[in-house]
């Protein structure tokens, strides 16, 4: 998704104050998807920039996700992007265990993570290199974050903290809920969404989301602006549930 682009990777833990993150979600196994599966097409300034295709599975409870980006034109040469989180399924959501992030043949953009909950602690390996960071409860990959947002106790409501993951680094974002639900139609279909805009526009990288409150919480869309103007967005597509 929006996660194979520059800065859009995802580690997710809600502000205390807020809506406590920690707390068991509202949605229980049962009512739990066994597989999704979403297209998105990426445009760069309103131009074609790539395709994503991804997967996400549930076995007993353990998940799967599995996402691939092809870029278009002169951005194919880059090669596919392929992205695989796995863990296992709790009450709270999404634990992941190993995070991996290959970019076509290119051996040294491979990044990798592994998830130690007992020390609470992430490894990351960048060009060999080792890199560790603390895991704050509910962490998640650039590959799992999108489909931890089913299991938020909802309705959601005033701000979320996001704390995102390169593979590289950790950063931290801000995002105030908006209240009111917003119909977009995508490929012919109406979606009724959920948004989260960051609370100060000033100047540097902003992202925004809207999540498919009827479809699992899935992103219907993804927009980012970076510091030099830049605007990159992910739209839905096509969105199959099991």
């Amino acid at each position: 998704m929006f996660n194979h682009i520059k800065g859009l990777s995802f580690v997710f833990f809600l502000f205390a104050g807020s809506i406590a993150f920690a707390q068991p979600a509202v949605t229980s196994k049962a009512a739990l998807p066994k597989q999704i599966q979403a297209k998105y097409e990426v445009t760069k300034n309103g131009q074609p920039f790539a395709n994503v295709h991804e997967q996400f599975s549930i076995t007993d409870n353990t998940y799967k996700v599995e996402s691939i980006t092809k870029g278009i034109g002169v951005y194919a040469l880059f090669g596919e992007r392929q992205l695989t989180s796995v863990g296992e399924v709790t009450a709270q959501g999404l634990k992941p265990t190993r995070f991996e992030l290959h970019q076509g043949d290119n051996a040294k953009k491979s990044l990798l993570a592994d998830f130690d909950w007992v020390k609470q602690n992430l490894t990351m390996t960048v060009k060999g290199r080792v890199k560790e960071a603390s895991l704050a409860p509910g962490s998640q990959d650039l590959a799992s974050y999108a489909y931890q947002f089913m299991f938020l106790p909802t309705p959601l409501k005033d701000t979320i903290t996001v704390v995102l993951t390169t593979g590289k680094k950790l950063n931290n974002y801000h995002y105030r809920i908006n209240p009111v639900l917003e119909v977009i139609e995508n490929a012919g279909v109406q979606y009724k969404t959920l948004h989260l805009e960051p609370p100060e526009q000033n100047g540097a990288e902003t992202k925004e989301l809207w999540l498919a409150t009827e479809h699992y919480y899935v992103p219907v869309r993804i927009m980012m602006i970076d510091e030099n103007g830049q605007k990159l967005e992910q739209t839905l597509t096509e969105l199959h549930v099991k």
